[in-house]
């Protein structure tokens, strides 16, 4: 009998789901390996020593045998809980749509460390910024990850003239990945409009470090207006709706409806 081969990686639950009578199915990114898919053989019973290892969003070292169809986790030991994306709904769909983005953007088996290195600091940034400042990591998230996957989009010269972007109200084509300047917009009557400080503020969050960016301190309309012209920009990539984003706004209309009104 062959000997079983083993690995050790540092990775973060993606995504799990049940598998058997006590098992989990567990899709990981790795920081050395990409993404991988595992059982946590008995990861679902309580005196498992697994059980608190492999949850969703978890940070972890794994010690990992490689299978025939699906590899097998035989140890793990956390590095980094992130608790707070757990115990808050509202954290726990931000941390979704983060790993939703790269579960669609990344394939198996293709290592990327800046890709895991981004996707734990975006955890640690949803799990410890206050609860009204979760758009700015999630904008930035974005961005970093367009980038690093190949798909950034283009924002310092119009996609059809190839003029350089001066500061004016422009149009952002999710079609064609990029700005358009006034003079331009007939190339893609579906181009949603942009405001120059929003495009300021994406070349910011597309060119600079989280240390720089986590200083700012934005108008809320700024970042939905910025999150409205990702979203475009993402559904069109992917060709697919997503279901976080989608769940989001479901959370921010109904939170809405419950706002108490000031009587005057």
């Amino acid at each position: 009998m062959p000997r079983e081969r083993t690995y050790r990686t540092e990775a973060v639950v993606i995504r799990r789901s049940d598998f058997g009578e006590a098992d989990r199915l567990l899709t990981l990114f790795s920081a050395d390996r990409g993404k991988v898919r595992a059982i946590g053989k008995g990861a679902r019973k309580p005196q498992s020593r697994k059980t608190g290892h492999v949850e969703l969003f978890m940070r972890s070292k794994f010690l990992i045998a490689e299978g025939r169809d699906l590899d097998i986790v035989t140890q793990a030991e956390m590095v980094e809980a992130y608790s707070a994306l757990r115990d808050d709904l509202v954290r726990a769909t931000y941390a979704s749509y983060a790993v939703e983005l790269l579960d669609r953007f990344t394939v198996d088996d293709d290592p990327h460390r800046d890709i895991y290195e981004l996707l734990a600091g975006v955890l640690g940034w949803l799990a410890a910024a206050p609860a009204d400042e979760l758009l700015l990591p999630a904008r930035y998230y974005e961005l970093r990850l367009l980038s690093l996957t190949g798909f950034q989009p283009r924002l310092f010269n119009c996609l059809h003239c190839g003029e350089p972007i001066r500061e004016q109200d422009q149009a952002f084509s999710a079609e064609l990945g990029g700005l358009l300047c006034p003079n331009c917009l007939e190339v893609d009557p579906h181009a949603r409009p942009i405001s120059a400080v929003a495009v300021k503020v994406m070349r910011y969050l597309q060119t600079r470090p989280w240390d720089a960016v986590s200083q700012l301190r934005l108008r809320p309309t700024v970042l939905h207006e910025i999150e409205r012209v990702m979203h475009d920009y993402l559904t069109h990539t992917l060709e697919r709706d997503l279901k976080s984003a989608d769940f989001l706004q479901r959370l921010r209309r109904e939170a809405e409806l419950f706002t108490p009104v000031d009587e005057e």
